[in-house]
C-alpha cells in the first residue's frame, strides 16, 4: 500500500505547491524540456478556468461550465495522475515531494 503522502487520494495541491513544482521545472527545462512544455499547458488551463467562469456566466453560455470547472482543476489532476503514475512504478515524478 502507498504510504498516505503518496496516495491521489490524499493529495492537496496549494499555490505555493505550485510555484514549487513550476520553479523545478524552469531549473530542469534543459533536461526535461517536455515536461516542462506539459507544466506550462496544465498552468495556461488552469489560468483559462479562472478567467473564463465569470464571461461565460455573464453570456450564459452553460456548454463552457464544465470546461471552466475541469480548467479550474486542471493542476489537481494532473499531479494525482502523477502520483498515481508514480506509486505504480509507471512514471519517475522528481518533483512530487515539492509539492506538499
Amino acid at each position: 500500500m502507498a504510504h498516505p503522502s503518496t496516495s491521489p487520494a490524499s493529495w492537496h495541491l496549494t499555490l505555493a505547491g505550485l510555484q514549487r513544482i513550476k520553479q523545478w521545472h524552469l531549473d530542469h527545462q534543459s533536461s526535461h524540456p517536455l515536461e516542462h512544455q506539459l507544466w506550462d499547458a496544465v498552468l495556461t488551463l488552469w489560468v483559462m478556468g479562472w478567467v473564463g467562469w465569470l464571461p461565460a456566466f455573464v453570456l450564459e453560455i452553460p456548454l463552457a461550465y464544465p470546461l471552466c470547472l475541469l480548467g479550474m482543476l486542471a493542476p489537481q489532476l494532473y499531479v494525482r495522475w502523477r502520483v498515481h503514475a508514480h506509486t505504480r512504478g509507471r512514471l519517475r515524478c522528481d518533483w512530487l515531494e515539492l509539492a506538499h
